[in-house]
């Protein structure tokens, strides 16, 4: 008899959270305003990843401000940003990620045709630039370590401070996918 073990990714709709969102009493005052301020601005019912990380009150207004430092508040361009995380969103397989980062990226100048090519990855049709970030998430994703050779490639692009951006900024979408898995944060309902 044949047995085969199969790993599975999960990429489809999330079961129940292991952490419910929470409210007033669970987030804390600044916490709970700042979650359902944010549900208005994005135009959700709840952002869930805001209610739930909220949860952890000053570790989250931490987690809020060193987030904040390289989206939106970064040195790095915005079309490069969104690039960034939209790529690691579908390399994880993250579709909160992506529910969110498709209308942000189309405010910072991406397409609905440079979304899909940015899918699609390094080999899309893209110029120098773009090629050696897509190229530079995709091994820090995979392997967790970028190669000389894209590295060189990105340092044509990148001085050395975004440089060390550009790698916070794919490690913490890349610790953000799997803190939305593993809390199996659900996605958001528009309004």
């Amino acid at each position: 008899m044949l047995f085969v073990i199969v790993a599975v990714v999960y990429r489809g709709p999330m079961s129940t959270p292991r952490v419910a969102p929470g409210g007033l009493r669970e987030l804390g005052p600044f916490n709970f305003v700042f979650a359902r301020g944010a549900a208005r601005v994005i135009g959700v019912e709840d952002a869930h990843i805001f209610s739930t990380l909220g949860r952890a009150k000053g570790l989250f207004r931490g987690w809020l401000h060193f987030s904040g430092r390289m989206m939106p508040f970064g040195s790095l361009p915005r079309k490069d940003t969104e690039m960034v995380i939209i790529r690691v969103a579908h390399l994880r397989g993250c579709e909160y990620e992506l529910d969110h980062h498709r209308r942000l990226g189309r405010r910072a100048g991406i397409t609905d045709a440079e979304f899909d090519r940015i899918l699609e990855g390094p080999d899309g049709g893209w110029g120098d630039r773009e090629r050696a970030i897509l190229r530079a998430v995709d091994e820090l994703v995979t392997g967790k370590d970028v190669s000389d050779i894209a590295w060189a490639a990105l340092s044509r692009h990148l001085d050395a401070r975004r440089l060390i951006e550009f790698t916070l900024l794919v490690g913490q979408y890349d610790s953000l996918a799997t803190t939305i898995h593993t809390l199996r944060i659900q996605r958001d309902r528009h309004v």
